[in-house]
């Protein structure tokens, strides 16, 4: 593959695995393993039947006529927000849990921002019956509290970051501390494509299945297997990666990933990575990320817990900087004027993570054949409180 990670776990620049030696053997385990594992028949099958079975796969790829008609263009939307747990989260959860399992780990670590990966984490712990500790932001915890209900009642402990902006980033510090001292019997799910080398490429596989449906699809109802343009919102970036994932080598695809601008680019409360960012290491990859001059993480801001990361996944770096996909960004207003727009002509309430993608639309133009393909990668049940503050509903 064209875009895929080298031998040595990099993406032209970006990637590899920057770490301390206590998580040495646990990282060194999984790069001898991940590959051997996960094309194994007996774990290709037991992950096919549980995306079927109990995910609901495959999710639909439904042709948004209203849209379509505002937009001038065949707009698509890859309905990640119908899988179980409500969001595409559940498709990387699932195949790390089965991994974990047969490298013989008998308790699970998860960071989480918006919380639905550490619902998804939670679900999975409890459909196998292993113990599941899941680190939050305080703050997240706060605006995304229905989340926390569930992994509570899925059987998760669920840990507050207190640190620094007590959002994403301090959670995904809390759980990597967590498990340089759990070392032996502990797997860290991460859920999104960053963290050291090989989660970025083993979540990018297991999201693929996303693209892998999408292209089928989309011949199914077009004829054309390639659309003119795949979308989608980008944090870490998994929804974004297994959106682009089988369309990467079809240079004609036009891939645009959409970053949170919070208040405004230059408003000092943003998390738009590749505009505000330079080259550095967070999270064990080398990637871009938001940082002073002296290297210190910019604490990120976005309405949408989901994307309030100060970096990006490796990959996505790469596709960045040779410009094989264009990154953008939206503010909150804009996300989430875009997210009541689609409550009200699709009658589909998104995530506000979603709803930047689909803010997008606004500032491109289409010719009238053109397919678009976006991803709906979360349901906007968990962000109710948020429009309703900020509608005044």
């Amino acid at each position: 593959m064209k875009y895929g990670v080298n031998e040595k776990g990099y993406y032209g620049d970006f990637g590899g695995a920057y770490i301390p030696e206590m998580l040495y053997p646990n990282v060194e385990e999984l790069r001898e393993q991940y590959l051997k594992i996960i094309n194994d028949a007996d774990f290709i099958a037991e992950f096919d039947q549980l995306l079927k079975d109990y995910v609901g796969r495959p999710s639909p790829l439904y042709h948004a006529k209203r849209f379509s008609e505002k937009y001038g263009a065949n707009i698509f939307f890859k309905r990640e927000d119908l899988n179980h747990t409500g969001s595409h989260k559940i498709n990387n959860a699932i195949g790390q849990i089965l991994l974990a399992i047969r490298l013989g780990k008998k308790r699970i670590i998860a960071e989480t921002g918006a919380g639905q990966h550490g619902v998804a984490t939670a679900t999975v712990c409890a459909l196998k019956g292993i113990e599941c500790v899941v680190y939050m932001g305080a703050v997240d915890m706060e605006r995304q509290a229905p989340n926390v209900s569930r992994m509570k009642m899925l059987g998760a402990k669920v840990v507050p970051a207190t640190s620094g902006s007590k959002t994403l980033k301090d959670a995904t510090n809390e759980a990597l501390r967590d498990w340089i001292g759990n070392p032996v019997d502990t797997h860290y799910i991460i859920g999104s494509v960053v963290g050291p080398y090989p989660y970025p490429d083993m979540v990018a596989r297991f999201q693929s299945v996303i693209s892998a449906e999408a292209k089928k699809q989309l011949f199914e109802q077009t004829g054309k297997e390639l659309p003119e343009y795949v979308m989608a919102c980008v944090g870490g970036g998994s929804n974004a990666m297994g959106m682009f994932y089988h369309f990467l080598d079809d240079e004609k695809v036009k891939l645009v990933a959409v970053e949170a601008a919070g208040k405004g680019v230059d408003s000092g409360h943003s998390a738009a990575t590749t505009f505000l960012g330079r080259e550095g290491v967070l999270h064990g990859s080398r990637t871009i990320l938001m940082q002073t001059d002296d290297g210190q993480v910019v604490e990120p801001y976005s309405i949408s817990a989901g994307l309030d990361y100060p970096g990006i996944g490796p990959q996505h770096a790469h596709l960045y900087k040779i410009n094989r996909a264009q990154y953008v960004s939206i503010t909150d207003d804009e996300a989430l004027q875009a997210g009541l727009l689609c409550s009200q002509l699709e009658g589909i309430i998104p995530a506000i993570e979603t709803a930047h993608a689909l803010a997008y639309l606004e500032k491109m133009t289409f010719n009238p054949d053109d397919n678009v393909v976006i991803c709906l990668s979360g349901r906007g049940d968990k962000d109710l409180d948020t429009y309703i503050k900020y509608f005044g509903y």
